[in-house]
């Protein structure tokens, strides 16, 4: 990468700038978003205050500055595109912001009034300073370049492209920036750092992916060939995008911002960033094999090739599972249960860490009772309860995308 001002952008300056960028963004998108976002409509009926969200963007306010404070530590690299006056700008402004905020979170009353006031007087305080609004462009470039391939190739492509090649080369770098800003979440979930703050990042990709599904359908409305294969690769990426989006913010992102216990935000976070960033990368896998039917979509993303490898591991162990435990619950026997005790915790220390983390929560709950059930007559009905939920999450395992292609056989290795 190379800067506006000259000379190679350094790998950690770049680094830094991106994210500091996609936090900023999420912060304007978090300012805009209103009283109250990621409420249940449970919470928005009972919640007297904005104390939580104030909270929430003061632990955000903290994150933008020490990330800027390390972009001021390297200001002087080769290529920092920001100069030092700009970084001192946004420092200033951001401690500022963190002052009052500090000051604001110990208040007793923190109302709806309070908090238009405050989101008013910040967003008006970083729309001033150049150094915002560059970074978050600077970070939405790097997104644009965040393609696998093929893909990549096509948007940078400066020759002939057909029609239809030329509307996905249009679309695709939007996708890279949502992955890009997914990106950061992950981190934070495999750190396992506080993860509340997250919801600022995905109050920017809910806008992110909001703007993506409008943009598509306003171009395949001016799409020249409706009987196209790509037209309809991406009517359906649009509507997979709606759909995974209403599904991560009406139901796992709601109420999180009113939650205590860390589990249970891990486990909403989790699930929802899951959801996003496999949705969207089957949505790119999809596209490059329009584009070349032959296209290896493990080659595209490695990932997918160690999602298949654990898929394939869980898969296998939920069934053995299953079997053991519905034999022990037909014939609860001391060889049957000591049979499904074995089988169990073999379960609990492989390959059930590759479920969601709430299923993981679940299915340890289940186990824990099954290991300290002694009588007959309590556990079958508890045996009985454990192994349709183990059904359901084979059921569930077994339409991975990456399963597509290799269906279940109860008697072979897959």
């Amino acid at each position: 990468m190379v800067s506006s001002r000259g000379g190679a952008l350094s790998d950690e300056v770049r680094s830094v700038q991106v994210e500091l960028g996609i936090w900023l963004s999420g912060v304007e998108s978090f300012l805009a978003a209103g009283h109250h976002s990621f409420l249940s409509q449970k919470d928005m009926r009972a919640a007297a205050d904005s104390a939580k969200e104030f909270r929430l963007l003061n632990s955000v306010l903290q994150r933008c500055t020490m990330l800027n404070a390390r972009l001021l530590g390297l200001s002087n690299e080769p290529g920092n595109s920001l100069d030092r006056d700009e970084l001192r700008e946004l420092a200033s402004a951001l401690r500022e912001s963190l002052l009052l905020s500090e000051g604001l979170i110990g208040s007793s009353s923190l109302g709806s009034g309070e908090w238009k006031a405050w989101t008013g007087m910040l967003s008006a305080r970083f729309s001033s300073t150049p150094a915002f609004r560059e970074l978050i462009l600077i970070a939405e470039g790097a997104g644009r370049s965040n393609l696998p391939g093929i893909l990549k190739d096509l948007t940078l492509n400066r020759g002939f492209l057909s029609p239809e090649q030329a509307e996905l080369a249009l679309v695709l770098p939007r996708f890279g920036v949502i992955l890009q800003w997914l990106s950061v979440v992950g981190r934070m979930l495999d750190a396992d750092e506080p993860l509340k703050p997250a919801l600022v990042i995905f109050s920017r990709v809910n806008e992110q992916i909001f703007e993506l599904t409008n943009y598509i359908n306003n171009r395949l409305e001016r799409f020249p060939n409706e009987e196209a294969e790509l037209f309809g690769s991406l009517d359906a990426a649009s509507y997979t995008a709606s759909i995974e989006l209403k599904k991560v913010y009406t139901q796992e992102l709601a109420g999180v911002a009113q939650m205590r216990p860390s589990p249970s935000i891990y486990a909403r976070m989790e699930t929802a960033h899951s959801l996003l960033k496999e949705g969207f990368q089957q949505i790119l896998a999809g596209f490059a094999r329009t584009l070349d039917p032959d296209t290896d979509i493990f080659e595209l993303f490695p990932t997918f090739h160690i999602k298949l490898e654990q898929s394939i591991a869980l898969r296998r162990e939920l069934w053995d599972a299953t079997r053991v435990v519905q034999a022990a619950e037909a014939k609860p026997e001391k060889a049957e249960i000591e049979k499904m005790h074995a089988e169990l915790r073999g379960f609990l220390s492989g390959t059930v860490k590759f479920l969601f983390y709430k299923d993981t929560e679940t299915v340890e709950r289940f186990a824990e009772e099954i290991f300290i059930t002694k009588q007959n007559k309590d556990l079958v009905p508890l045996l009985h309860r454990f192994g349709a939920y183990l059904e359901t999450l084979f059921g569930q395992v077994n339409l991975r995308a990456v399963l597509e292609k290799y269906p279940f056989d109860p008697n072979g290795d897959i």
